[in-house]
């Protein structure tokens, strides 16, 4: 087991991290780290919506593409040493146990926990690893390796838009997406990028399924109480439709009718206005007419004819006395204030200083002028029937990842040298160019563990596991599981696909490592697998 110990005269702190709770002493550092992924249901939904949206003519899930975390074959690696547990082996037993068969099956059954993670990479491009299903308290955990979680070039920052889809077959995800709620890694990879801690356990909230649904037509009080894509769409009616409709279905019923803005114009001065000018001067005014007053300059004022019968002066607010216009006292403070108004063009009267014999202001006035103007208000009325549609399955809730598809058991502290199967989606070329994956569908390596290390001191390895296999990146984060029954399709996580190597130096790929699950991947493991999530539809 190997421990990487805090500088001495100072601590480095990762990114939002230390909220992990620091336990043992104050000089040791905590074996588990975490961070927040999609952090409420708005966020998460946004997300997976994400991975359905179209770019072009297809979906972003399908846009994917491996993430390769190193630009080539890691450096050969030299075995050496063995393996000394740091506690007693420990098991946590897998979800959902498939119903045993007597018959000796030849091929291998694939588990339906296994799958792809995406994201986006902090240089905007959209990724994929591998990753799987795994027992948890609420059947909503994930893990893959640390890498297809943090980015080591970030500072330790998670990756963006996660999710996973397990089963994932050609841009399909047959059993939902699950967006990552909350990620879990050793405390030595987030703040040191340590490789032998390349894991990581992922909390995920429960699965959706979106898009590929139906469109219905409901009933109001159906529509009223639906949770998931709905719409109401208009169709016209005529004033004799509508009447017919209310008569049926009542005022709150779907014939609905709205007034448009008024369209008010000038008319001519109305024949019977003397006889009649309390009402129209009212404010609902008579025949559909009425009289205003409306604010002018002075000349447009003074250019309109006089009197109530010839004109349109507005009687009562003009300042008019004994045919002159008489101005009207205001305070220092208001004649500044309309000064300024005058200067923006926001104050249509006139302000003056009144000055004495020698010249001197003694005070300060306003006049403001109104004419008469007849207009008269229409307004269009119209009407429509409303239908209430609801879209089934644009975002659904898919249940818990665990109670769909099951979930792997997790063991540590194991003996080496012990046989595992690795399930993972291979798709890049070898580094001779030959590419013999494509990625679209899950391949497997079977195979003993090697008994010694695997150490790179290029790539921070000292204690990586490793297996023969012609894997490809795009497996990363890959799970081994030991003690796997084909019938049952269940088995126990010990190792993660981290590293790809060209031992006999060919130009392809035959070795896969992984870091040693010992008992500080059991404490982090604990707690992720302890964490709620809950679902992102309401």
């Amino acid at each position: 087991m190997k421990r990487i110990l805090l500088p001495a005269g100072g601590v480095v702190l990762a990114s939002g991290l230390l909220a992990a709770g620091l336990a043992g002493t104050a000089n040791a550092a905590p074996d588990w780290a975490f961070d927040t992924m999609a952090k409420d249901a708005p966020s998460a939904q946004e997300v997976a919506k994400f991975w359905f949206a179209k770019n072009g003519d297809t979906i972003n899930l399908a846009k994917a593409t491996p993430y390769t975390w190193e630009t080539k074959a890691t450096p050969q690696l030299k075995a050496g040493g063995g393996y000394t547990a740091d506690g007693k082996p420990g098991l946590a037993a897998p979800i959902g146990e498939e119903k045993k068969t007597a018959a000796k099956v030849q091929n291998i059954n694939l588990p339906k926990t296994i799958g792809k993670v995406f994201f986006e990479a902090p240089d905007g491009s959209l990724k994929w690893c591998s990753a799987t299903s795994v027992q948890s308290k609420y059947h909503n955990l994930v893990a893959t390796a640390g890498h297809c979680v943090y980015d080591d070039k970030a500072n330790g920052s998670v990756m963006g838009k996660w999710v996973f889809v397990p089963a994932y077959y050609q841009g399909k995800a047959p059993f939902g997406v699950y967006v990552g709620k909350t990620a879990y890694t050793h405390y030595d990879y987030s703040v040191f990028n340590d490789r032998d801690r390349d894991y990581a356990f992922v909390t995920v909230y429960n699965g959706v399924q979106i898009g590929g649904g139906t469109t219905k037509e409901v009933k109001k009080s159906e529509f009223d109480a639906y949770q998931g894509a709905k719409w109401v769409k208009k169709t016209p009616v005529t004033k004799d439709q509508y009447d017919a409709g209310v008569e049926k279905y009542g005022v709150d019923g779907p014939f609905k009718s709205a007034a448009s803005d008024p369209k008010v114009e000038t008319v001519a001065k109305p024949a019977d206005a003397a006889t009649n000018l309390k009402a129209y001067t009212s404010a609902e005014g008579y025949k559909g007419v009425k009289v205003i007053g409306v604010e002018v300059t002075k000349s447009a004022y003074e250019a309109a004819s006089h009197g109530l019968e010839n004109g349109n002066r507005y009687e009562g607010l003009s300042s008019e006395k004994d045919g002159k216009l008489t101005p009207t006292p205001i305070s220092l403070e208001e004649y500044n204030a309309l000064k300024a108004k005058k200067g923006d063009g926001d104050f249509l009267g006139e302000i003056a200083e009144v000055k004495d014999a020698k010249n001197n202001v003694i005070g300060w006035t306003k006049q403001q002028f109104f004419v008469k103007k007849w207009v008269k208000a229409t307004t269009d009325v119209s009407y429509w029937v409303e239908t209430y549609v609801i879209g089934e399955g644009f975002i659904k809730d898919a249940g818990k990842l665990g109670d769909n598809v099951g979930g792997q058991g997790v063991a540590w502290n194991q003996k080496t040298g012990q046989k595992v199967y690795v399930f993972g989606y291979p798709a890049d070329a070898h580094p001779d160019g030959n590419k013999a994956f494509t990625g679209v569908t899950p391949k497997w390596c079977y195979g003993t563990t090697s008994a010694k290390v695997y150490v790179s001191a290029a790539e921070k390895v000292e204690e990586h596991v490793g297996l023969k296999c012609s894997m490809t990146p795009g497996a990363d984060g890959a799970p081994w599981l030991i003690k796997y029954s084909n019938a049952k399709r269940l088995g126990y996580v010990n190792g993660v696909t981290s590293l790809f190597g060209d031992q006999d130096k060919n130009g392809r790929y035959d070795l896969s490592t992984s870091p040693y699950f010992d008992g500080e991947t059991a404490t982090v493991y604990n707690q992720a697998q302890a964490v709620w999530s809950g679902s992102i539809v309401k």
